[in-house]
């Protein structure tokens, strides 16, 4: 008889159930710290903008901007060289890190730089897919307090500030 080297049915079996056993293990866990950092993206970026609003009014007469404004600043009645308050990447609406971002302005205010200055506004971020690119929505106003919502949904809010009965994060 020859002597072959190789490995057996019954080898390769135990080998692939073993790394379907590890994977069963893993996946989970990366699906969880995925949606914990898609998570923990949306309230940053909910902070910056808050940041940028305030840094924005102090500049407009009291007046917050529209999120568009806050990106190019130049474009809604600033000098041509002002620097940008939020970068770019955050004022573009629409998803980003599995999360869905959306602005709400308050009213109109005169006698402001930008001629478009608002009283209020909420910054909206909530998860494409709830229990897969994340699970709590989130959203901050003029206050800068942030407040959440466990159901991934619009954090409630109207005429540009959020309710005074929201879920405030800690």
């Amino acid at each position: 008889m020859k002597n072959q080297k190789g490995f057996t049915l019954i080898e390769l079996l135990i080998v692939v159930a073993i790394i379907g056993i590890i994977a069963a293990i893993a996946i989970p866990s990366l699906l969880r710290a995925r949606i914990s950092a898609n998570e923990s993206g949306a309230m940053g970026d909910s902070r910056s903008v808050g940041s940028s609003e305030v840094a924005y009014s102090s500049n407009n007469g009291g007046a917050f901007g529209q999120i568009s404004c806050l990106g190019t600043p130049a474009s809604c009645g600033f000098a041509g060289g002002t620097t940008a308050f939020l970068d770019t990447a955050i004022t573009g609406m629409g998803a980003k890190s599995g999360y869905n971002r959306s602005f709400e302005s308050g009213t109109t205010l005169a006698g402001s730089v930008d001629t478009n200055g608002i009283d209020g506004f909420v910054y909206h971020a909530t998860p494409i897919t709830v229990a897969q690119t994340g699970n709590k929505g989130f959203g901050i106003d003029g206050s800068g307090l942030i407040c959440f919502t466990t159901d991934g949904t619009l954090v409630p809010s109207a005429g540009g500030r959020l309710s005074t009965t929201c879920n405030p994060v800690k």
